[in-house]
């Protein structure tokens, strides 16, 4: 039987595999809660990293960094625990974009993403970059999502009921119509 200091340190030799997933969650959808339930099945935790975190009301962006935070975290269920949600402000030098992320989150081992700029800035800096796994992305896709609130067509089933929520709570859907009024 070990006593405690041997299993302190047992544990300290035991690796955690983490894996890193970026998105911009504009809005977060089924889609990205499926991407992130398969990610955990492979690693022991991950860093759900909310790209372009300083952009906000706009077309592209309606959400701010803050409101990706709470849609995510409040869907995450039983996986919050195994989760670190961390925004990340965008800079436009892709030289040194890796670099940035670098500094702003804890380490990892492997990289989710079918963006194919994010992938190859992650290969050419020596990391193990995965495919993320696709749901229906004519369907599950942020602009499509967009577009749906915009036109008032029924989007509310693409969504956790948690980000319904916080959408509702900020008035997201009228914040989308006015910005895209005011962009004609």
């Amino acid at each position: 039987m070990m006593n405690r200091e041997d299993q302190i340190m047992q544990q300290k030799n035991v690796k955690v595999i983490r894996g890193l997933y970026v998105g911009r969650f504009q809005p977060y959808h089924l889609g990205h809660q499926e991407v992130i339930k398969k990610i955990s099945k492979e690693v022991d935790e991950i860093i759900i990293v909310i790209g372009s975190a300083e952009e906000s009301h706009t077309i592209k962006d309606p959400f701010t960094a803050g409101e990706r935070v709470v849609m995510i975290c409040n869907s995450l269920g039983d996986l919050r625990g195994k989760c670190y949600v961390i925004p990340l402000r965008n800079i436009n030098r892709f030289a040194v974009w890796v670099a940035h992320l670098l500094s702003m989150v804890p380490k990892f081992d492997i990289v989710y993403s079918n963006n194919h700029l994010v992938t190859q800035l992650f290969e050419e800096s020596g990391f193990e970059v995965r495919k993320s796994p696709m749901f229906d992305r004519t369907v599950m896709s942020g602009t499509r999502i967009r577009q749906m609130m915009k036109s008032g067509e029924n989007w509310s089933h693409l969504v956790p009921r948690e980000v319904l929520l916080e959408i509702e709570k900020v008035r997201g859907v009228e914040r989308l119509k006015k910005i895209m009024e005011n962009d004609i």
